[in-house]
């Protein structure tokens, strides 16, 4: 049936309206938008079958079929990248048996951690969905907590039980561990890395819920599937020496740019 990589992208955002267009210098001094570089990353998954920009926004749209990505256009309706992934995926007609959304704000996104999530998933056949997530080391975590003083949303951290299965995820950092960790020092806390991979009967239940009070707190899209009852398997990845990061904020921009030039990623 074959794996499709669906990477939604919106303009209008609220915390970073024009987010997916905004100029990322890489380490040659090349900028290229956030959707590329989202789109690159995709592209060097291995094992995929089909790649595919999901947007309702015409700047978008043509700024990715520019550098040559096929895209999906989606209705101004969907709340979140799960409900445009849906959209996607049934305006494609199906056929696929796993399908990855690859959130257009991860452009970091190393290819291990996709092809990870889509082996576990096919490897675990009472999960519904999986996502990955990332051990954090005493810098990664300090930047959490830096973020979040300065009333940041600086990432997602998740924790989960002895199977793996997702408990909860969260903007704030859990678990609490009331300990000061040094840069190198592996911590407790895991960093919730925005991608998912779905069965096609999860993805298509999923727009027909109601949001419930969990993801209309914390502004989480995954939590819906938490609080139906869905299994949700948190696959560890590990980074490889690869820094992770997620493009949220303005301040995000040159913490990235500062990591593609440390990868001597153009």
């Amino acid at each position: 049936m074959g794996t499709l990589i669906v990477i939604p992208a919106r303009y209008a955002s609220t915390r970073y309206p024009g987010k997916p267009l905004v100029q990322l210098r890489g380490a040659d001094g090349v900028a290229k938008s956030l959707i590329q570089r989202s789109w690159e990353a995709a592209m060097s998954v291995q094992g995929v079958d089909r790649v595919v920009v999901a947007t309702d926004d015409d700047r978008i749209k043509d700024a990715s079929e520019a550098f040559g990505a096929e895209v999906v256009m989606t209705s101004e309706d969907c709340q979140n990248g799960t409900e445009r992934c849906a959209e996607a995926f049934d305006s494609l007609g199906g056929g696929f048996d796993v399908i990855v959304n690859l959130q257009g704000d991860a452009p970091l996104t190393p290819a291990w951690f996709v092809e990870d999530l889509v082996t576990n998933l096919r490897a675990h056949p009472v999960a519904e969905v999986a996502t990955p997530v990332l051990r954090t080391e005493g810098r990664a975590l300090n930047g959490l907590l830096d973020d979040r003083r300065a009333g940041r949303v600086g990432g997602t951290t998740a924790v989960f039980g002895a199977d793996h299965n997702a408990l909860y995820f969260s903007k704030e950092v859990i678990p609490y561990t009331g300990k000061f960790y040094g840069d190198d020092e592996e911590t407790p806390v895991f960093h919730h890395v925005g991608v998912y991979a779905y069965r096609p009967s999860a993805l298509a239940a999923y727009p027909r819920w109601e949001a419930g009070p969990l993801e209309g707190l914390e502004g989480l899209e995954q939590l819906r599937f938490l609080e139906r009852g869905a299994h949700m398997l948190c696959v560890e990845v590990e980074a490889r020496g690869r820094q992770f990061w997620e493009l949220n904020n303005p301040e995000d921009v040159p913490r990235i740019e500062a990591m593609l030039a440390q990868m001597g990623a153009g």
